[in-house]
């Protein structure tokens, strides 16, 4: 059994700890929630910076596109001929109504409006709204007018697919 001297020994002790903590947050090392309105508003956390345009606008990558993609940039010119002849049944970039392009993200069924996304390297983007380069965005690797070459970021995506050449389809006659 615990006597009573012992106990009252423990509960000042206890209630000196408790005053000390006290003291000490009125010393400026830690700080107590204020219920008064007179403190200053916590600061915002910092947004991320607005997109930069991109150097391609989305009218120049509307169009009807051959598709194919390869691994070993060796390949490159084999893949644009094998991707022209995909102009049979083309791959149809069409405007979004907000100023971007009607794409697929890698391993979508159906196709959303992406942006084009231009970046401080002077690199440009294709991908949702968000932070450039995204998870999702795909790299612009080139683009002459005729020939469109991009590269997942996504490493898992970029590995499945390769780099895509879109080779633009001749209009119809």
């Amino acid at each position: 059994m615990i006597n009573s001297a012992h106990a009252r020994t423990v509960a000042n002790l206890a209630a000196a700890s408790c005053l000390a903590l006290l003291l000490g947050a009125c010393g400026g090392g830690m700080s107590l929630p204020s219920f008064s309105s007179s403190s200053p508003p916590p600061e915002a956390e910092p947004g991320t910076a607005p997109e930069m345009p991109a150097t391609i606008r989305a009218d120049e990558i509307v169009g009807r596109w051959g598709l194919a993609s390869f691994q070993n940039p060796a390949d490159r010119a084999r893949t644009e001929a094998a991707a022209r002849a995909q102009c049979k049944n083309p791959y149809v970039i069409t405007a979004g109504s907000s100023g971007g392009v009607i794409m697929h993200l890698a391993d979508q069924a159906t196709p959303q409006e992406l942006r084009l996304k231009g970046s401080p390297s002077g690199k440009n983007y294709i991908g949702p709204a968000g932070p450039t380069p995204g998870e999702q965005d795909r790299e612009i690797v080139s683009f002459d007018g005729r020939v469109l070459i991009t590269r997942f970021i996504d490493k898992d995506a970029a590995t499945r697919y390769g780099n895509m050449v879109y080779v633009r389809c001749a209009p119809r006659a």
